[in-house]
């Protein structure tokens, strides 16, 4: 497995308005939904909204926005079409027609669509005009039903995004094959060489705070490409590893072996739910958000009954406000679409929530959300200089428009906050007390 050699050749070509072959692929972007009136209303709400943003629009042979020179700049190529989607679908037709070539972020200086999309995620609530929020159940999707993380549905849902291609991710992680957010020591600066030591540094945290060292049992839900375990392993740990990806499944066990912890980590395809025995520690990187919500007392449920006496368990989780999860936790996303079928961020209250349901209490919780930001420039900078691997490996233009416009769309959503992320450590209140005693 190669790693491509950074650079930044820049977003891929806008798309024709009729790509081929994408009927069978995204039929969605294909065609162009009728506008009608929703697209006329549409219209009208986007030329307010951005009046008040710092950003200049080019629309209409126009220059809307009050953003001066230097502002992030969108650059709307088919209005009618942009409309149409963004009418009929809300952020789902915004990716969308994104991903159809309908408009763009043009510039050279700084990250262009990155920079655009800060400023929408910085105002996303304040968007829409508070009277027209009310009508947000009857205008939005709801999820289908069969992205609904059942045991079954899970397996399905996780394939669709992990089991792509482990050579399209090692285009953009670094050695230790990490997809989760780094730890950094500076919020802002960070180069590529950085990144594998800021990724350990995220690990060596999480199994300090869980006290993994020799002889401990370890469970990790969620394995990864086997990092953590690797590194639970040389610690003296026995680990075992649950995942339901297939291709994460092979390259895992074969990284454990070459690395010579074969004897120590045992890796199973196996779904949370099915998980028996006692472990002194149990860790979850950035699993719960493939969980959904409807599901959460079962992953926490498994937890708790599977963690021993005197244990700790570690989880990393992507959060977001409170009042945005409640307004949006029924609705079908863009991300949910195209890239995390099944997925749902957590709040920090929900998430304690659920979590005070179960004999567990947090007891140490650290904030990261900027270290995110610089995780996923990083990756997306690695990403858009792949052009020729990805291509060599299937991988064409219209998808890396899609997966660029997704890493970007996360990594904005960590720059204005609007996104967080933490690593939550469980104890069982007994065990605070006594070590509160000393």
């Amino acid at each position: 497995m190669s790693i491509v050699e950074s650079g930044r050749p820049g977003l891929p070509s806008p798309a024709p308005a009729s790509v081929p072959g994408s009927a069978a692929r995204w039929p969605d972007v294909a065609r162009v939904p009728f506008g009608g009136v929703h697209a006329r209303v549409t219209r009208i709400l986007f030329r307010q909204a951005i009046s008040r943003l710092p950003i200049r629009v080019e629309l209409d042979r126009q220059v809307l926005g009050s953003g001066g020179p230097g502002s992030p700049v969108m650059r709307i190529h088919r209005p009618d079409d942009f409309f149409a989607r963004v009418g009929r679908g809300g952020l789902i037709g915004f990716g969308e027609s994104f991903q159809a070539g309908d408009w763009d972020a043009p510039g050279s200086e700084g990250d262009p669509l990155v920079d655009l999309l800060t400023v929408f995620a910085t105002r996303l609530a304040r968007l829409v005009p508070v009277p027209l929020q009310r009508l947000r159940r009857i205008a939005v999707r709801s999820r289908p039903l069969t992205e609904e993380n059942t045991p079954s549905g899970s397996r399905t849902n996780i394939a669709r995004h992990y089991d792509l291609s482990n050579d399209l991710f090692a285009t953009f992680l670094d050695p230790t094959l990490t997809y989760s957010s780094a730890l950094f020591d500076d919020e802002v600066g960070n180069h590529w060489s950085d990144l594998e030591a800021a990724q350990l540094r995220k690990i060596d945290r999480l199994l300090d705070a869980c006290r993994v060292g020799e002889g401990s049992r370890v469970l990790e839900i969620g394995t990864g490409w086997g990092q953590l375990a690797i590194r639970a392993a040389q610690r003296g740990a026995v680990v075992h590893s649950i995942t339901l990806s297939e291709e994460q499944l092979t390259l895992a066990r074969q990284r454990v072996a070459e690395a010579g912890y074969g004897d120590q980590v045992s890796i199973e395809l196996c779904d949370y739910r099915a998980v028996a025995g006692q472990y002194d520690a149990i860790l979850s990187v950035e699993m719960i958000e493939a969980v959904g919500e409807a599901w959460w007392p079962a992953y926490f449920g498994t937890i708790d009954r599977c963690l021993a006496p005197g244990g700790s368990v570690g989880v990393q989780a992507i959060t977001m406000p409170h009042d945005r999860f409640v307004a949006s936790r029924n609705t079908w996303t863009w991300i949910q679409k195209y890239v995390f079928p099944g997925g749902l961020i957590p709040s920090v209250p929900a998430f304690r929530e659920t979590v005070d349901r179960t004999s567990l209490r947090v007891v140490n919780d650290l904030s990261f959300g900027p270290a995110y930001a610089e995780t996923l420039r990083l990756w997306r900078e690695r990403f858009e200089g792949a052009t020729t691997q990805l291509d060599t490996l299937g991988f064409d233009a219209e998808f890396r428009r899609m997966w660029t416009f997704y890493l970007a769309y996360c990594e904005a959503g960590f720059r204005s906050r609007y996104l967080d992320v933490h690593q939550f450590i469980l104890r069982r209140p007994e065990l605070v007390r006594r070590v509160a005693l000393g």
